[in-house]
């Protein structure tokens, strides 16, 4: 019994002993800072054509970035040890998945199985720092383009998370439909940044699609906008079932060991 007990403990050890009161606080800035940052660049630039105007670039580049910082910091408390010592490696495989399929022509993305995983097992609070640290990481060692990307990362992460708790991978359906979900919120999230800094997708098969978009009269906004709704939400549709899938062959002893946070 002391032997199990003491790896229990282990299990569930966390960085601190308690979620403070500034942790909540940075928690809450952080999201509120990537809110205010996409309404703004919504509302202030809409009609804007110029990706590459730095009156756009920076701020939105600053807010979302420094708003999913300050969203990790404020979680560590929340997530177990043996959680953190998994993001690393979950974090290499959506990099991985992600710069293969980015090279490929499919309009998709498949940077945030990993992510989904995580956020499903380990509550939303490890799911949000799963997603923000794969963006972080990927920019600054193979891809910079990734880092404005992190908020929106973080937020799929956060919202798998949720859903995990409300049993939606339950069921292939219920999961497929909250992928889709997610993936249209996360899309809306993700277009300006694709916009505003990157004149459109990123990837070879969402930039050809946006750009197909823009010769049908559409602004590049509204090309960018459609485009990551619908990219997203067939993404995050697959990326949901994939998560799914994985959860019918883990033990259900292994899924209690890990602490929702």
């Amino acid at each position: 019994m002391t032997s199990t007990s003491g790896q229990r403990h282990a299990a569930t050890a966390r960085l601190g002993n308690t979620h403070s009161t500034l942790d909540n606080v940075l928690v809450v800035i952080g999201t509120l800072l990537m809110a205010a940052t996409y309404l703004w660049t919504l509302f202030s630039y809409r009609g804007q054509q110029e990706a590459s105007s730095g009156t756009v670039v920076l701020p939105l580049v600053a807010g979302y970035m420094i708003g999913a910082i300050l969203l990790v910091i404020g979680n560590l408390k929340r997530i177990p040890l043996t959680i953190i010592a998994l993001i690393p490696f979950a974090a290499a495989i959506n990099i991985v998945l992600g710069q293969i399929v980015g090279l490929s022509p499919i309009p998709l993305y498949m940077d945030t199985v990993a992510t989904v995983l995580i956020g499903y097992l380990a509550g939303p609070a490890a799911g949000a720092t799963t997603g923000a640290v794969t963006n972080l990481a990927w920019g600054l060692t193979i891809n910079p383009t990734t880092i404005p990307f992190a908020a929106g990362a973080a937020l799929i992460g956060l919202l798998a998370g949720y859903l995990g708790r409300a049993g939606v991978f339950s069921s292939w359906w219920r999961t497929l439909m909250s992928g889709v979900l997610v993936g249209i919120i996360a899309g809306f999230v993700g277009a300006p940044v694709a916009a505003y800094v990157y004149g459109g997708g990123m990837g070879v098969g969402t930039g050809s699609l946006v750009a197909t978009l823009q010769a049908t009269g559409q602004s590049l906004f509204a090309a960018t906008t459609l485009q990551a709704v619908l990219s997203d939400a067939i993404d995050k549709g697959v990326v949901f079932l994939i998560v799914f899938l994985l959860g019918l062959g883990i033990p259900q002893r292994v899924k209690a060991r890990f602490s929702r946070a």
